[in-house]
């Protein structure tokens, strides 16, 4: 029998140490990275809510993320202009700097996890893992939206 829980559980902690070590000089946690993630990838800068929902997260924890986040000057916020009781979260100068260190950890990351895998490896191991998601209930297939080429 096997265990893929405690398998998963092993990658996650690898790859979660990486970006934790990775983000270290910046005073960040992978946590932290993450919301910094959610936050470049939007088009319109949300409020908490949408992360707390994004991230199956409590309200609590949510707020004490994006306040660190503040004291840190990686974000800021602003009243909605059309629901004063909103504040939309911004990314600022240096949270964007953060995010560009945070998508390089990831490649690097992305890359050691599928080395020596063939091409075919790595679309049938992606593929196991968007049905393994699914399975569980979670959603299928995040897409990083794809690099524009000069070709």
């Amino acid at each position: 029998m096997y265990h893929y829980g405690h398998m998963f559980r092993l990658l996650h902690c690898a790859i979660s140490q990486s970006v934790t070590q990775a983000l270290g000089e910046m005073e960040l946690t992978s946590a932290q990275g993450r919301i910094m993630g959610y936050l470049a990838r939007r088009r319109d800068p949300p409020c908490a809510k949408d992360i707390e929902d994004e991230f199956h997260l409590s309200h609590p924890t949510v707020w004490g993320l994006l306040s660190r986040l503040e004291k840190k000057n990686f974000i800021e916020f602003r009243p909605d202009e059309r629901d004063g009781r909103c504040k939309r979260i911004l990314i600022s100068p240096r949270g964007w700097d953060c995010h560009e260190k945070i998508y390089h950890v990831i490649l690097e990351n992305e890359e050691r996890v599928v080395q020596g895998f063939t091409q075919e490896e790595r679309e049938q191991f992606y593929a196991l893992l968007d049905r393994a998601v699914c399975n569980m209930g979670g959603r299928s297939g995040f897409q990083f939206e794809e690099e524009e080429t000069n070709e």
